[in-house]
């Protein structure tokens, strides 16, 4: 395992992950491995478009749709004469 140093950090922003980490509890060192991992690392089971979208809207409440009445379909056309 390698060890990082981060210098200079703001005290609010080292207030936040204190705040969070403790939500979670684990500590802040920990806290912040959790972040880079989430922010850095692929996400193995990641979805397409559609599913991020859903993720980012779900809390919002949704929305009821009133969708068209569907049409019966076509008949296939008939290629047996020429």
């Amino acid at each position: 395992m390698s060890m990082l140093t981060i210098r200079n950090l703001d005290k609010s922003l080292k207030a936040e992950l204190r705040i969070t980490a403790a939500k979670h509890g684990v500590s802040m060192e920990e806290q912040a491995r959790i972040i880079l991992r989430n922010a850095l690392m692929p996400r193995k089971n990641e979805k397409g478009l559609g599913s991020k979208i859903h993720r980012y809207f779900k809390d919002s409440g949704g929305i009821e749709l009133e969708l068209p009445k569907r049409s019966l379909p076509r008949s296939s056309p008939d290629f047996s004469e020429p």
